[in-house]
């Protein structure tokens, strides 16, 4: 449970973010935002790409977040591990983020070091209380150094451990209430994961903190079956959102409100034009959302 000293600084405050779609925003396309300055509500950026002190990705990054909100969003702490948190790793992103001031910083739930060793993944946790006692105090930790309230990100799971005390979206539910983060909810990522594991989505939306909210990610996947022959589906982040995913994107409006959502593609990415239609069209999904009673 955190201390009332933490509590005070990571009090839950308005969103900061517009309730408007933003876009992750890509070396490739540094020149052409800056050229043309999309309408578009935010960019979202990796922090472990601008850890070093200078060179051409904080020029560009410094002279694009003058002119647009900034969302930051990590994948290197890994706040699952069984390990101690990288305290280097976490000065660098204290560093980052006194520079540049965004209004989200995010992380995932999971883990991808082992002490010295940093496996280029997200890998899953086992759901007992332990892991939630770590998870929790990781938290704690990384929301004190940084005097700021963080966005926990659902994972999208392949494989799910036979002896967890906890379902997913109960776990993120226990993390939030204790230690006072926020949520990022990836739509994609909650369909990945119920599809794969015979889930209903909704269902598992509707157990999560949904007051917590303050960003979504809308994703595209890739399919496959394992083997057994059953639909496997894998967060590529490397095709257009799919429709089913709009889908629930639509079920989630209806049940918070519009909320700063990112459209996110990492792989095999298309033309910055293709990208913008993507954020056009979850701008028409925020400006006619309704919550339903």
């Amino acid at each position: 449970m955190m201390n009332s000293s933490t509590a005070s600084l990571i009090a839950p405050h308005s969103p900061l973010l517009p309730p408007r779609a933003g876009l992750g925003l890509k070396a490739e396309h540094f020149k052409e935002v800056l050229q043309t300055l999309p309408d578009v509500g935010f960019f979202e950026v990796h922090a472990e790409n601008y850890m070093v002190a200078g060179g051409p990705f904080h020029h560009y990054l410094g002279l694009i977040s003058e002119r647009y909100p900034l969302s930051i969003h990590g994948v290197g702490l890994s706040i699952g591990s069984e390990t101690p948190l990288n305290i280097e790793h976490l000065q660098r992103l204290k560093t980052l983020l006194a520079r540049y001031q965004p209004k989200m910083f995010s992380e995932h739930l999971a883990w991808s070091s082992h002490g010295a060793y940093f496996l280029n993944d997200l890998l899953p946790l086992r759901y007992d209380a332990s892991t939630l006692q770590r998870v929790c105090n990781h938290i704690d930790q990384v929301q004190s150094t940084l005097q700021r309230q963080i966005l926990l990100e659902n994972p999208a799971t392949y494989i799910e451990f036979d002896q967890a005390h906890f379902d997913e979206a109960s776990f993120i539910h226990e993390v939030i209430t204790r230690s006072g983060c926020g949520l990022l909810l990836d739509v994609n990522n909650v369909y990945v994961t119920c599809v794969n594991h015979g889930r209903d989505p909704l269902a598992y939306i509707n157990a999560l903190p949904l007051h917590a909210v303050s960003e979504l990610h809308l994703a595209g996947f890739a399919e496959d079956v394992d083997k057994s022959g059953q639909r496997l589906l894998i967060d590529s982040h490397g095709a257009p959102v799919d429709q089913a995913v709009w889908a629930l994107y639509q079920q989630v409006l209806e049940c918070i409100g519009p909320v700063a959502t990112l459209i996110e593609r990492d792989n095999q990415l298309p033309v910055f034009s293709e990208l913008l239609e993507q954020a056009r069209l979850a701008d028409s999904y925020l400006l006619t959302a309704q919550v339903q009673p």
